[in-house]
């Protein structure tokens, strides 16, 4: 066999064939193939075979490099496919895009990858995935629109490489994103696009630590799987558009079962509600099913805002209520809302304390405000129940007004017989009495008659709360002419006097007066006693007594001598008297005006009054001598008597200062 000795190379053209297939068959590096093609080339020109042989290991280089072509093809189209599987059976977007990046690596053999997705509300891309990064920040990079690589993307919607980024002039630099491609090293750089539609949804990238200068192969390939990521993302959009439409629609589904629900319980409470009244239930009945209709504590006022009826749910627990009264800190407040709610036509939050809500709404009957319902809860209604509150407070007002006509009529009973007994009339004896026993009046026994008077609130509401008060729902009581007038038994008026002394006080107010008569023994007295006892209440006035219910008997030498003047003479007429004693004992705290009003009052018997003070007499002596001092000589019958009227004016005025404590 003929050999080129001298060169390593058999120059025989089957021998030579026969080598390059073994190293083709082998998949052997371009390395050897170009030890081959360098013993070739350096044959002597003058050998005849030289051009053969050399020709023989270029083609054997082409049909390897095809080779080589064709099996990057192949791992192109098997990356491509296996892409394409994870597009249809994976469903987290994170873990697919990561297998793409990881893929894609692999592929092109690239020291790094990373994908990047555009966040429109930052106008930016940020990176969600990498593979083969050794830096940190590489996985936090983000790069806005108008530099480095994404410029010239976005601008093209072409895919971009170059392989020296840090020297490219082709686009301007960021650079963070520079420094961030010294610390990882990278060098050559390869981005496309993420298409969908036209739109740029990210970029992927392939870098290496050397300068390399990518093939169209490289390209197509990372196109390709850049359009399997831009699909993920796209589906992965359009499944979350879905889900959130599937919330909304679950939402909505969900808010029309529930107003459904509120709109059968509305109706259902409506009916409750309208059957109760139509049974004629009471007032308490009605009160205890709005408290369970609406799982809350509720509270029924009258004009006057005083409770009238309340009623809580069984499983309601709250204390709000048992603090409620007329005159609290949230007075306030509910007055407020109670005077938007009847302009609105609507209920309204008074207040919010302590963990729960007061919603109020006006009671209207006609055009006057009948009362208010209170409710309290630890959270608002909704929107349905608020609407049965305030049918409710509909139903209350029908019920309250039917109250109202049937008081009405015994009222005007009340005031016919009440009128006929204090106004004379041309009515037999016998038809008053008649009605007069009606009403548990027994006019064949002594009779008693009291008059009061008050400023706030009216003397007409007031006899309509006491008719409605047990106590005194069998009296015969009326207002007549502004004035609360009230007829009872001789041997029931102290009892009268002492519950309606202590009912006013508490629910009313202490700017009140009144007179209680001495016992008459028959009915035609009543017109004189009635025209005496207002005498008497004006004498009250302008003796500025207040809070204070006084015996007629105790007036009487008053309203002689004090019905024409004013309450500066009456001050005068004090002054004048007792003024130095009054002066004296407000500037010693000493009691010598009641020394000498008890004296007085025991006809002037130093030991009776000694004993009633719980002094010695001599004690008594001593204060007398200092009386005598102040106030001169006062021995004489005229003298006296000026004193002691002067005297029991005070007393009468201390005592209205002291109720009004």
């Amino acid at each position: 066999m003929n050999k080129l000795n001298d060169h390593g190379i058999d120059h025989t053209p089957e021998n030579i064939a026969a080598d390059l297939i073994r190293l083709m068959h082998r998949s052997a590096p371009a390395k050897e193939f170009a030890i081959h093609l360098a013993q070739a080339e350096a044959i002597p020109d003058d050998d005849p075979r030289k051009p053969g042989v050399v020709e023989l290991v270029q083609m054997a280089m082409a049909v390897q490099d095809r080779l080589e072509s064709q099996q990057h093809s192949e791992q192109g189209m098997l990356a491509v496919v296996e892409s394409a599987k994870d597009l249809s059976s994976r469903l987290n977007l994170t873990g697919l895009l990561r297998a793409i990046a990881t893929r894609t690596r692999n592929l092109l053999g690239s020291h790094v990858t990373w994908l990047s997705v555009y966040d429109a509300e930052h106008n930016e891309f940020r990176v969600v995935v990498t593979d083969g990064a050794i830096s940190e920040s590489t996985t936090k990079m983000t790069a806005g629109r108008q530099l480095g690589v994404a410029s010239v993307v976005m601008s093209t919607r072409l895919p971009f490489s170059t392989p020296d980024y840090l020297h490219d002039k082709r686009f301007p630099h960021d650079p963070e994103i520079d420094n961030t491609f010294r610390d990882e090293g990278i060098a050559a750089l390869l981005g496309v696009p993420l298409l969908c539609d036209g739109n740029v949804l990210g970029l992927l990238f392939v870098a290496d630590r050397y300068h390399r200068t990518y093939t169209a192969l490289n390209i197509a390939i990372l196109s390709t799987l850049a359009t399997h990521a831009a699909v993920a993302i796209n589906n992965a959009k359009a499944f979350e558009q879905a889900n959130a439409a599937l919330q909304k629609a679950d939402i909505a589904r969900a808010e029309l079962e529930r107003h459904a629900r509120d709109v059968q319980s509305a109706a259902e409470a409506h009916e409750q509600l309208t059957s109760l009244l139509a049974k004629g239930a009471s007032l308490g009945n009605l009160c205890h099913s709005i408290a369970q209709l609406l799982d809350g504590d509720v509270l029924i006022l009258d004009e006057a805002s005083q409770v009238i009826c309340r009623a809580t749910a069984s499983d309601y627990a709250g204390t709000a209520a048992d603090t409620y009264a007329p005159h609290t800190a949230h007075n306030a407040a509910i007055t407020q809302a109670l005077r938007e709610s009847r302009l609105r036509g609507r209920s309204v939050i008074a207040y919010e304390a302590d963990g729960e809500i007061c919603r109020v709404t006006a009671v209207i009957g006609g055009d006057d405000v009948l009362g208010a319902v209170l409710l309290f809860r630890h959270d608002d209604l909704s929107e349905i129940s608020i609407r049965t509150l305030e049918r409710s407070s509909s139903v209350i007002g029908i019920v309250l007004l039917s109250q109202e006509r049937i008081e009405a009529i015994k009222s005007r009973d009340v005031s016919t017989l009440l009128r006929a007994l204090i106004f004379p009339r041309q009515e037999s004896t016998k038809l008053i009495w008649e009605r007069a026993e009606r009403f548990g009046l027994d006019l064949s026994q002594p009779i008693s008659m009291m008059l009061i008077e008050m400023e706030q609130p009216k003397s007409e509401f007031v006899a309509r709360r006491l008719r409605a008060s047990a106590p005194f729902s069998q009296l015969v009581l009326d207002e007549v002419d502004g004035v609360l007038v009230i007829v009872c038994g001789t041997t029931k008026a102290q009892d009268v006097l002492k519950g309606l002394t202590s009912t006013v006080r508490c629910e009313f107010s202490q700017d009140y007066r009144g007179v209680l008569s001495r016992p008459i023994q028959s009915s035609a007295e009543a017109p004189a006693l009635y025209t005496t006892l207002r005498r008497a209440l004006s004498v009250l006035a302008r003796i500025g007594v207040q809070g204070q219910i006084l015996d007629q008997n105790e007036m009487a030498l008053y309203s002689v001598l004090f019905e024409t003047h004013d309450q500066t003479s009456l001050k005068a007429f004090l002054s004048a008297n007792i003024g130095p004693l009054i002066a004296y004992d407000e500037k010693r705290s000493a009691d010598l005006t009641h020394t000498l009003l008890s004296y007085f009052d025991n006809n002037q018997n130093a030991k009776s009054t000694a004993a009633r003070l719980g002094i010695h007499v001599n004690t008594l002596r001593q204060r007398l001598a200092n009386v005598e001092e102040l106030l001169g000589y006062w021995g004489s019958p005229s003298r006296a008597l000026e004193i002691h009227i002067a005297l029991r004016l005070w007393s009468v005025s201390m005592r209205s200062q002291k109720g009004q404590q």
